[in-house]
């Protein structure tokens, strides 16, 4: 007789284009962990954020996005994004009821970690900073559950340092003229202190700006990558690639501009891959 597996909604977001590696690495983990997670997310199922400056439109996509949730029967939405998981919280939930309880991914493999623990065969030999921030800490203890999930990994060392980066992620800090810069510089700073060789983020807006500090001499992945590579699946960071290659058009591809249209690319997403380390 089939065992029943407990049934989710893996809310993923919508600004996670750039790390499908990330996204369907995190729902395979759900599943060998015993999630039944239905991946969801892209414009269609949005939080709102991008029209904060509209009030209707922002809720008007909140709202369609909890009725498609409610409408699935299934009790919990695992969140990726912490500005997702936030805006549930603070705007979303109170305007329009819901029928389901928010976690964040961090908590459920956490809670699972015994079921994890088994697919984590691989030896993987770093000294690995963890990328951490303040701000989504006091909803989540994400920088706790993490690190303590991350210990699973055999080989791993995971060094001890006070610094925290200030904000949820690192697009929060993008606004404050220097904020990341000097963040990126302290981040440096403390694997220098610790002897890290490795910086691990938590976050996709993280990634993004960290993957640029391996022109640095560190390895920069984000905490799915570590766990993927201790497993043994593959999980190519393209993103990763493409930022740190000498001819980022040629890194990406003709074939992928072409989809994606050359003017989107020429001004979405050429400056982003041409951008310097902000340190």
């Amino acid at each position: 007789m089939a065992v029943a597996r407990d049934q989710a909604v893996f809310w993923y977001g919508c600004n996670m284009t750039r790390h499908g590696e990330v996204i369907r690495t995190t729902a395979r983990l759900l599943d060998a962990v015993g999630l039944d997670a239905a991946p969801s997310g892209g414009p269609a199922n949005c939080c709102g954020s991008p029209k904060d400056a509209n009030a209707r439109i922002n809720e008007g996509m909140a709202k369609r996005t909890i009725e498609k949730f409610n409408a699935t029967g299934r009790g919990t939405v695992v969140t990726w994004c912490p500005s997702c998981h936030m805006n549930m919280q603070d705007s979303m939930a109170p305007v329009t009821p819901t029928h389901f309880e928010t976690v964040h991914v961090s908590a459920v493999l956490h809670a699972r970690r015994d079921r994890l623990r088994p697919l984590l065969l691989r030896p993987v030999p770093a000294r690995v900073f963890l990328h951490a921030h303040l701000g989504f800490n006091g909803r989540v203890p994400v920088n706790a559950l993490v690190a303590e999930v991350l210990r699973l990994i055999p080989g791993l060392t995971l060094v001890e340092h006070p610094y925290r980066a200030p904000g949820h992620m690192c697009s929060a800090l993008s606004g404050v003229p220097g904020a990341l810069a000097d963040a990126q510089r302290a981040t440096l700073a403390a694997m220098a202190e610790t002897g890290a060789d490795t910086l691990c983020t938590i976050f996709h807006s993280c990634h993004r700006e960290g993957v640029a500090l391996e022109r640095h001499g560190v390895r920069v992945m984000n905490w799915i990558h570590l766990l993927a590579e201790s497993a043994g699946w593959e999980a190519e960071d393209g993103y990763k690639a493409w930022r740190n290659a000498a001819d980022p058009r040629a890194a990406v591809g003709e074939a992928q501009i072409a989809a994606a249209g050359e003017v989107a690319f020429e001004r979405l997403v050429a400056p982003e891959l041409a951008k310097p380390p902000m340190v």
